[in-house]
């Protein structure tokens, strides 16, 4: 069987750094898993026939320049190129000009707002009809599942050559939940001895995402269920700006209560920290958190949804462990109705509702006013 085609950088000679283009013949989810590895690493992108696209935040090409950028509305009404009504899709393209080319070192602090204090920004710029639209919504999007700033270099000189891929792979990849069981073990924890883990491989996804079902599986009862998505700084250090590591914790023990009592629990912990944006970008929203904006208006300040996680791989793990209804431990309405849109019964929703503290009263009330949550 031959190797799986995958870009690498060639040194051409001229300080800049290029990526073989992605094999035709790859499936749509692999060229978009080809492309999201060669944003991180910094290479050009180019989706269908619109033009070469340049990472503004992980470029090595340190002759490409152009006097076009492609940025999200939110970025751009931060930067009074867009008005507030354009900016209500915060991580929608918008195309702006400069009025001469722009360098990397240029272009970055168009895309980051931790730099708007730092920086001067120079221009002046305009904003520009996009003609290759779902291109540059595709574009937004693979920023996102690259964990970078959502800012593109538009049709950069000397960007070196791109990795392809056509607007509606991104399709393939999102309709994508081929998952497998990859492998199970005992997992004595502090909640409950009864406990055993089991890790879930995704197709062209490097995530692994993992399942700890609690007591003995009974599948004539209902298991109590919680999705939790992973949030290094809540459930590994402690942090008081959310509530995740208590959350956690607290369903644990639940489900320990529901072992001791004859029942079972699943806590499915999906690997997709920062609600969705990445581990990097959630960093960077704590530090627009600490300049006064709240978790909703510091995603958008990023050009970046508040709301992107996968909860359909969910689905499809429970589907795996044969489990089709759940007592379904969340305050969150998005998390029933999408597990009941992937086939899951959702018996009852539990409430799962812990006592807030000063740094992250303000983060709970935004969940609630803002995000739908049912807290009290």
């Amino acid at each position: 069987m031959g190797k799986a085609v995958r870009p690498y950088p060639a040194d051409y000679g001229d300080g800049q750094l290029s990526a073989a283009p992605a094999s035709t013949s790859a499936s749509p989810a692999r060229r978009v898993a080809q492309a999201v590895d060669a944003l991180r690493h910094g290479w050009p992108i180019r989706i269908g026939e619109a033009p070469v696209l340049l990472p503004v935040e992980t470029a090595l090409a340190p002759q490409a320049s152009s006097d076009r950028a492609l940025i999200s509305a939110a970025r751009a009404a931060t930067l009074k190129l867009a008005n507030q009504r354009e900016a209500a899709s915060g991580h929608a393209p918008v195309l702006i000009r400069s009025s001469a080319p722009m360098g990397l070192d240029e272009a970055r602090p168009i895309a980051d707002p931790a730099l708007d204090l730092v920086v001067p920004l120079k221009g002046p710029f305009r904003a520009e009809t996009i003609a290759c639209k779902a291109e540059a919504e595709a574009a937004m999007e693979l920023a996102r599942l690259a964990g970078i700033l959502p800012a593109f270099l538009f049709d950069p000189a000397h960007a070196g050559e791109p990795v392809r891929l056509a607007a509606s792979d991104l399709a393939a990849w999102s309709d994508q939940v081929a998952l497998t069981i990859a492998t199970r073990a005992r997992l004595p924890i502090s909640a409950s001895e009864e406990a055993e883990v089991i890790a879930f491989r995704k197709l062209d996804d490097m995530r692994e995402h993992v399942a700890l079902v609690i007591g003995n599986p009974d599948f004539d009862r209902v298991p109590l269920v919680r999705l939790h998505s992973e949030c290094l700084t809540g459930d590994i250090f402690g942090s008081l700006k959310c509530d995740c590591g208590p959350q956690l914790d607290a369903a644990l023990a639940r489900m320990a209560e529901e072992a001791k009592a004859g029942g079972w629990g699943i806590l499915l912990y999906l690997r997709q920290e920062g609600r969705g944006i990445g581990l990097i970008n959630k960093l960077r929203a704590y530090r627009l958190q600490d300049a006064g904006f709240d978790t909703v208006d510091a995603n958008a300040r990023l050009g970046l949804p508040v709301e992107a996680r996968d909860f359909p791989v969910a689905a499809r793990m429970l589907d795996l462990l044969g489990v089709n209804a759940v007592r379904l431990l969340t305050n969150n309405p998005a998390k029933v109705a999408a597990l009941e849109a992937a086939g899951v019964t959702v018996a009852e929703r539990v409430e799962h509702q812990l006592p807030a503290n000063a740094h992250n009263q303000r983060y709970l009330a935004t969940k609630r006013d803002r995000a739908g949550h049912l807290l009290k």
